[in-house]
């Protein structure tokens, strides 16, 4: 399947996105549509003859428990209202705890890394077997940058990849600045993981934009492609022309030019063909030692290998996000940034999907945000963040000002009710709400 050049579609570039030439197809983040009908750009792209692909962020392949039905069942409305020729999402976990470890359930909010262990590859494969068997069209599996490295694994990133599409058949999305971040947060090899998974697996490519701050690289999707990322891309196009290859950009959008202007770099790293790219690798540490054979498994049976992997991920996450004590092996200052960062988009995603609380709080809210996310952890959706989050400086009497008080109450009650508020209570609350703000 050929897919060409395309581009993340986003509400807030669907205008750009629409009129941008040479674009063959997008990829919209599933959990970002309706399942019975289509924002209208998408709808109009669709009528042109453009390809959309959904992109998952929620399953949470990589965790130790099995995808909910309710999850797949939704993706796979997705594929079926775009009509779409394959579906996508991550290799990693975004949520840890639950009865298998007798602890509350947190949501990561973000995509955290799998232990590249034999247990947790066994895990994903069943997992990604469920997948597939409820999905219409074929799967394929991003992998995910990080911050962090799990102690004892017994992969490499390549390996690990190979050994998941040899059991399951999946395929591959390689995100070309992910393998970048990883070489440098982690000193793996692109061209290493490069020589080691199966390319002829490869559905389609990421292409996106990062920054480096102290040594560390942030895979942001918020600033241009930079020319380390475009070099991994040209290691990639040295083994395989991908059927596709996509430009991501989530935020600080920059004008429909600069868009044009990366995606004509992604096209010149493609014509160039394998016989105008050196196959050489970029500096760095060596590569890991290949792992020992895997071991034979006992009688012990899945489920052994999902609590191990259970309990390993449930006491991440929970040094990430509930200020629990960090486990053995892990790097202290590396977790301290994760979990910064995994604070500061948690701040950053509830502003986006609920404005009135910015709006309302002014400059204060990011401080007081983050003063409630070190004590409250996530446990469901960034929406029931929201509402946690107004809910807390309610009780505790906040905001100081009387009139922001009492439009983040009304807000509030507008939002947590069991059913949406009548026409008529909306209007006399957002009377309220200005005459508040006088």
């Amino acid at each position: 399947m050929k897919l060409g050049i395309g581009i993340g579609w986003r509400p807030e570039i669907a205008d750009e996105v629409e009129a941008l030439p040479g674009i063959d197809w997008v990829e919209a983040v599933a959990e970002n549509l309706c399942g019975d009908h289509l924002p209208a750009s998408l709808a109009r792209l669709r009528e042109r003859g453009v390809t959309v692909v959904p992109h998952g962020v929620s399953l949470g392949l990589g965790g130790a428990e099995r995808p909910e039905p309710g999850r797949l069942t939704a993706l796979a409305e997705r594929a079926a209202l775009l009509g779409a020729p394959l579906v996508t999402e991550h290799i990693a976990f975004v949520r840890a705890g639950g009865p298998r470890t007798a602890s509350p359930v947190l949501e990561a909010g973000h995509l955290l890394p799998v232990p590249r262990t034999w247990a947790a590859l066994d895990v994903l494969c069943e997992n990604v077997r469920i997948a597939q068997d409820s999905l219409p069209v074929p799967l394929a599996l991003e992998n995910i940058a990080a911050l962090i490295c799990w102690p004892d694994e017994e992969l490499t990133e390549g390996q690990f990849l190979a050994e998941l599409v040899e059991r399951t058949g999946v395929g591959l999305l390689i995100d070309v600045a992910n393998l970048h971040t990883n070489h440098v947060n982690r000193g793996e090899d692109p061209a290493t993981a490069l020589d080691e998974l199966p390319v002829e697996a490869i559905a389609y490519v990421h292409v996106a934009g990062g920054v480096e701050k102290d040594g560390v690289w942030h895979d942001t999707h918020a600033h241009p492609v930079t020319a380390p990322v475009l070099d991994v891309l040209a290691e990639l196009r040295s083994r395989v022309s991908p059927p596709g290859v996509l430009l991501e950009r989530d935020d600080d959008f920059p004008p429909a030019g600069e868009l044009a202007g990366e995606l004509d770099a992604i096209r010149a790293t493609l014509d160039a063909g394998p016989s105008g790219v050196p196959r050489t690798r970029p500096a760095g540490p060596s590569p890991a030692p290949a792992p020992a054979p895997a071991p034979v498994r006992g009688a012990a049976g899945p489920d052994a290998a999902r609590d191990r992997v259970a309990v390993a991920q449930a006491s991440l996450l929970s040094a990430l996000v509930a200020g629990a004590p960090v486990p053995e092996g892990f790097d202290h200052r590396r977790l301290g940034v994760q979990s910064r960062a995994l604070a500061a988009k948690r701040a950053d995603v509830v502003a986006k999907v609920a404005p009135e609380l910015p709006e309302i709080l002014g400059q204060g809210y990011r401080d007081a945000f983050l003063g409630y996310a070190k004590a409250r952890p996530m446990s469901a959706g960034y929406r029931r963040d929201a509402l946690d989050f107004a809910e807390q400086l309610l009780v505790a009497g906040r905001p100081e000002d009387g009139a922001a008080r009492r439009r983040l109450t009304y807000w509030w009650q507008d939002r947590a009710a069991p059913r949406p508020p009548r026409r008529t209570t909306r209007l006399a609350r957002a009377a309220r709400s200005v005459l508040a703000g006088r």
